[in-house]
């Protein structure tokens, strides 16, 4: 695998907890191997848990193919998606903007009003603590969440849309948001991996029956 890197960087903890995740999973030797495949420096495996932005996205692309070479797009699929989903309950529900949106949440406001708000904080803090930028916009029937710089599918190409862990993060994240009451349809419509300029997820504003 050839690493360039990005000089783009993601959240020492948010890595670390994607990474252990992963590697809670497949095992302690099997998750060598894919540092060994995505070349990820040995200080690094897994980052420290700081709030530093310094693991280059280049990393965090390059584990994602590494997953995919060693279990398929299943395999990948899966585990990933799992990553996303205690990426959001063991990391950023942590942070200072999703925590502040927590009081609200709590309040008794329409889901609507709810979900602006938390999917507000979540970009603001994904945009705060990494250099991925993200950015919420109301499209009517569905929010639309774009990923401006994305981490997870940096460097790769692909055939269809592959940020599963983002949308995996956002529906743990819309969980929380209805209090575990509702789940949602989301939909990746854009992905910088398929050629797009950017990796766009719509997030539909009525709950799935």
């Amino acid at each position: 695998m050839n690493i360039k890197k990005s000089n783009l960087f993601y959240s020492n903890k948010m890595a670390r907890i994607y990474l252990m995740s992963v590697e809670r999973t497949i095992g302690e030797q099997a998750m060598q191997k894919v540092y060994d495949l995505a070349e990820v420096p040995a200080d690094d495996r897994p980052p420290p848990n700081n709030y530093a932005r310094q693991f280059d996205f280049v990393y965090m692309g390059a584990i994602n193919t590494a997953l995919g070479q060693m279990y398929g797009y299943r395999g990948e699929h899966a585990l990933t998606t799992k990553a996303g989903h205690d990426s959001f309950t063991h990391g950023l529900a942590e942070y200072g903007p999703i925590t502040g949106a927590s009081d609200l949440a709590l309040k008794a406001i329409s889901l609507k009003i709810r979900m602006r708000i938390g999917l507000k904080a979540i970009t603001e803090t994904m945009t705060k603590f990494s250099d991925q930028t993200t950015t919420i916009e109301d499209g009517g029937d569905y929010f639309i969440y774009t990923i401006h710089r994305c981490p997870v599918c940096w460097g790769r190409q692909a055939e269809k849309p592959i940020c599963y862990s983002s949308i995996s993060l956002l529906d743990a994240g819309l969980r929380w948001i209805s209090r575990g009451k509702h789940k949602f349809k989301l939909e990746e419509v854009a992905c910088h991996a398929v050629g797009d300029k950017s990796c766009i997820i719509h997030i539909w504003k009525e709950p799935i029956a």
